[in-house]
């Protein structure tokens, strides 16, 4: 079913004026409105496309930080340096594997150093960086903002359940 007639509605190709043929108009996608046009996160736009969200900054981040233990060793290591073998113990349920794989993601990512210490057998330490610091700074205001709204949060989703 077509869309009721309006500003919005598409114009019919009937409706346009014949070009000759060398002038053929070209056909063009609309402009994206612009969302936010001022601050931190001026220019983002809509409708966004796949390859706009794999571009975007803030999506590995969010990635990063939306993995299952990431959140944890971030905390662990915002209250100081620790070997290897002392995460591996802190964190229940962490297998070494997806230890070391956490690890050398976030080292990767500038938010986490690896100091290894010689020795017999060597010792690596881990600390957040200073970017680890300032992106923990943000996760800290996160983890306020939901315990802040933790019950509204859980009305909606009783809410939310009442209707399906």
């Amino acid at each position: 079913m077509s869309p009721p007639p309006g500003p919005e509605a598409p114009v019919a190709e009937e409706a346009l004026p014949e070009a000759p043929a060398s002038e053929a108009p070209i056909a063009q996608a609309p402009a994206p409105e612009v969302l936010v046009a001022e601050g931190a996160m001026a220019g983002l736009t809509a409708p966004v496309t796949v390859d706009d969200h794999h571009g975007c900054p803030a999506t590995a981040v969010l990635r990063r930080v939306g993995d299952k233990w990431s959140p944890v060793l971030l905390s662990l290591l915002a209250r100081g340096g620790r070997g290897f073998n002392e995460l591996d113990r802190s964190v229940e349920g962490l297998s070494r594997r997806m230890l070391i794989r956490t690890l050398r993601s976030l080292e990767r990512d500038g938010l986490v150093s690896r100091t290894v210490h010689a020795g017999v057998p060597p010792r690596s330490e881990y600390a957040l960086t200073d970017l680890g610091r300032s992106l923990r700074e943000h996760l800290d205001a996160l983890g306020r903002w939901a315990v802040t709204h933790e019950a509204e949060l859980a009305a909606a989703r009783r809410r939310y359940a009442e209707h399906l």
